[in-house]
């Protein structure tokens, strides 16, 4: 059940503020205007109010301006993404073979500190996605490898022809063609990645096990902008101000919330503050023995009454960690521990019958469906959040967490102290 926090006593929203941290995405963040604007007119659509998209009215950030009107009150909200694609992108640009190196040097740091074998014992589907890249790449290699064998030895068979000088250079224009040709296939699967994902989640998983689970500097950098853009919000006379972190970007939001609650930046008083973390993956980063940055954060913002803290996930959702409290399984739950409030948003109950058959093995697509219109919609609705008329902390006061949900500590590395 979510407990009171302080800030504003009222739980009536005509101004607010949303922040969102993307997970690891390389696109620019247009991307998510346009789903909004888009999945929005559908859920007011089926759910009977109004939003309406204006171009931005705040300084920052890339972002745009909400207009809600439900149950015959008006809001006002501008929501702005915080940036940190270039981040991504700067991490993503690497060679084939840099590539397949990484992959080495990750699967090594997951496995050789027992975090994989840690990782198993919560929910499968994720487990499955990060083994997904390693298979791929893999199997991208075995298909290259053979082909490229199969024309050197056709080169080979036909320098078996001939004698001398003549045949080594038919067997090596045949080995040389077959090095092309491995080459060529193992380019064409990199440029087909948008359908196979290999490389683009290789990256992913590569840019936290390259640090053990430590913050690189330019992500730490970034991190303290998007706390000084945060608490400049707070400052201002709206009535909420909401941080939503999707993915990977929901491990980033505990660290930037709780770096700004430690440096005193909340005001008593001023507007009420929430963070809705979506389809959280904290375990492949916290799990990791130098992640103590990210457990420190987890531990410390748990047991804060600065914040309402609601985690949304699905079982439905393969490529998150379901209905396991980040807190919990990371094993640095204090005594006194609010947050999170782990719930489901049921994707088997929320959308109809043809919608979730049409989806369902739609795993990256499902990832994103936090973000998206429900044909059922329950408690959940990411419209009504962001641009309804209740805090946070409001909708979710009477709601009970998920029965489902996985609490008890499963991480081998749980201090917080470097």
């Amino acid at each position: 059940m979510v407990e009171e926090q302080s800030g504003h006593s009222s739980q009536i929203v005509r101004k607010r503020r949303v922040f969102y941290i993307p997970g690891y995405d390389p696109i620019h963040p247009r991307r998510y205007r346009e789903l909004y604007r888009k999945e929005g007119a559908d859920q007011a659509r089926i759910s009977g109010y109004d939003i309406n998209l204006t171009p931005k009215t705040t300084k920052g950030p890339y972002g745009w301006h909400v207009h809600g009107v439900c149950d015959g009150a008006s809001v006002d909200a501008d929501i702005e993404v915080l940036v940190w694609s270039d981040i991504v992108r700067d991490s993503m640009s690497n060679t084939i073979p840099a590539t397949y190196l990484q992959l080495a040097r990750t699967a090594w740091t997951y496995i050789a500190t027992g975090t994989l074998w840690r990782l198993m014992r919560l929910r499968k589907g994720p487990v499955i996605a990060a083994l997904y890249p390693v298979g791929m790449l893999m199997l991208q290699l075995g298909l290259a490898v053979l082909i490229g064998w199969g024309v050197g030895l056709a080169g080979t068979a036909a320098a078996g022809q001939f004698t001398g000088a003549v045949s080594t250079g038919i067997w090596l224009v045949g080995w040389g063609l077959g090095v092309g040709a491995a080459l060529a296939l193992l380019r064409w699967f990199r440029g087909k990645d948008g359908k196979f994902f290999a490389y683009y989640l290789m990256h992913d998983y590569a840019y936290s096990a390259q640090s053990r689970g430590a913050n690189p500097p330019e992500l730490e950098a970034r991190l303290a902008e998007f706390s000084d853009q945060i608490s400049e919000s707070l400052a201002t006379d709206v009535d909420e101000v909401l941080v939503v972190g999707h993915s990977s970007g929901a491990h980033l939001g505990v660290s930037v919330l709780a770096d700004l609650i430690r440096s005193g930046r909340v005001p008593t008083g001023g507007p009420a503050l929430g963070f809705l973390s979506l389809g959280q993956v904290v375990p492949m980063v916290s799990f990791l023995p130098d992640a103590q940055r990210l457990r420190a954060d987890l531990r410390y913002l748990s047991a804060r009454e600065d914040l309402a803290w609601v985690d949304v996930s699905a079982p439905g959702d393969g490529c998150a960690f379901a209905l396991c409290d980040p807190v919990g399984v990371s094993g640095v739950a204090p005594k006194d521990k609010r947050w999170p409030l782990v719930v489901s948003a049921a994707f088997t109950q929320t959308l109809s019958p043809a919608r979730w058959a049409e989806l369902r093995w739609r795993f990256f697509r499902l990832h994103f469906q936090y973000l998206c219109a429900f044909d059922q919609p329950g408690d959940y609705d990411y419209f009504q959040i962001t641009a309804g008329p209740v805090t946070l902390k409001a909708r979710y006061r009477d709601r009970q967490p998920s029965k489902s949900r996985l609490e008890d500590p499963v991480s081998k590395y749980t201090s917080v102290v470097p």
